[in-house]
């Protein structure tokens, strides 16, 4: 008798990743899209508004920036863990969404209070934090595990078209009604209510039936034994440290304006750069993700980002080394961010699978949330390309130690 290996499965241990995806998943992408154009308007509106209009320095910056990136993280475990217990994820995404999408209009309210802006970004982000684990159990939940790579690059394909769309709008609002903030801030709450309408009227939850313990599965002592898991407590430390040595989108978005020497009112379109690669990378690295290894692809992604920091040392590189940095940073988002997920859900039990997937983002959230801060004081004790060239040597480090952490491929452990 004699074997081959022709038709056998891919590496990654899982079935194969043909076949169609469920409902839900374009269902969530077409809410994650609509409420991608209202956060994105703020999101390229922001660094404009606070640096240029309110003189912010880049310390107040920094600190804002961690707020906006960082408020999510305990409100993710929060998020996943009343999920699990209630079994009722679309009702806690939709407490998130709904959250959010009232932040909206709470933002022309604080004027130009630092203090106030802080505030409305907490609980814009809050809302964020609560619905993240939820929406992405619900995608977890819903697809075969041999297509969660596909499913995830989908789900991140069309929110990243929102991403895309959300500068053009703020962009044309501002060439059309000039730079006051009110108009863009109740432009983004109308997405963000349409966002809100699809997901009670489309998404349908999956979650499986199992018979009613005595007790429930899912506690808080269960979460944190969650990482008594090798492989959950390595892949979390190591999406964590490399969180922790990653400049943020806004600060990348502020050093490339500044060293490439791009006029300053295309600031608010470079996101567009990073988003519309996002959108065309998205579902072949889901793809590739399936096929050759998670993990394999989510480190390339950051040896991707190691390209673009050095992109930023480049001095006076005009529109070549801008295009170049944004190509490089869209690589990096679609290798990572939903690769991530579609790594560690089947990592967690069903029972716990929002809980699971909240403990590995609330490291990451917390992470960035520093590295924000901290670098926002870095640019304000020395040069940018100081700031910059520190950052990178401490990325090399991080990323050779991640390599070594988990030397043995964890999609293979997985499996």
């Amino acid at each position: 008798m004699y074997l081959t290996t022709r038709n056998s499965p891919p590496r990654t241990g899982q079935p194969a990743a043909g076949g169609k995806l469920p409902s839900t998943v374009f269902a969530l992408g077409a809410v994650s899209l609509l409420t991608d154009v209202s956060a994105e308007m703020i999101t390229a509106f922001l660094p404009v508004y606070l640096l240029y209009t309110l003189q912010l320095g880049y310390v107040q910056f920094g600190l804002l920036d961690g707020l906006y990136n960082g408020a999510t993280a305990m409100l993710r475990l929060l998020g996943g863990f009343v999920s699990d217990r209630l079994r009722r994820p679309k009702m806690v995404a939709m407490a998130g969404y709904g959250a959010s999408a009232l932040a909206k209009l709470a933002f022309p309210l604080a004027g130009a209070s630092g203090a106030g802006i802080g505030g409305v970004l907490a609980f814009d982000r809050a809302g964020k934090g609560l619905r993240t684990a939820p929406r992405d159990a619900l995608i977890s939940l819903s697809t075969p595990p041999g297509r969660l790579g596909r499913a995830f690059g989908v789900h991140r394909a069309m929110d990243t078209f929102g991403a895309l769309l959300g500068p053009l709008v703020t962009f044309w609002i501002l060439a059309e009604l000039g730079t006051g903030a009110s108009p863009v801030f109740v432009v983004s709450f109308c997405f963000a209510v349409l966002g809100c309408i699809v997901l009670a009227t489309f998404v349908r939850e999956h979650v499986p039936p199992t018979p009613k313990p005595a007790r429930s599965p899912v506690s808080w002592r269960a979460c944190a034994g969650l990482l008594r898991d090798r492989r959950i407590r390595r892949i979390t430390l190591a999406a964590g440290l490399l969180g922790l040595v990653t400049i943020s989108d806004a600060f990348v978005f502020v050093v490339l304006q500044k060293t490439s020497g791009v006029p300053l009112e295309l600031l608010p379109l470079l996101p567009l750069g990073t988003a519309l690669v996002f959108l065309a990378a998205a579902v072949p690295m889901g793809l590739a993700a399936d096929r050759f290894g998670r993990w394999p692809v989510f480190f390339a992604g950051h040896v991707l980002l190691l390209g673009v920091y050095a992109a930023l040392l480049v001095p006076n590189g005009g529109f070549p080394v801008a295009v170049a940095a944004l190509v490089g940073h869209g690589l990096f988002y679609a290798a990572t961010d939903g690769v991530l997920m579609a790594y560690a859900g089947p990592l967690v039990p069903e029972a716990l699978r929002a809980s699971g997937l909240a403990v590995v983002q609330t490291g990451q959230a917390v992470a960035r949330l520093l590295s924000s801060v901290a670098f926002g004081f870095l640019l304000a004790a020395m040069t940018m390309r100081s700031a910059v060239l520190l950052v990178l040597g401490a990325f090399v480090l991080v990323l050779v130690g991640s390599a070594l952490l988990l030397r043995r491929r964890p999609d293979a452990l997985a499996a």
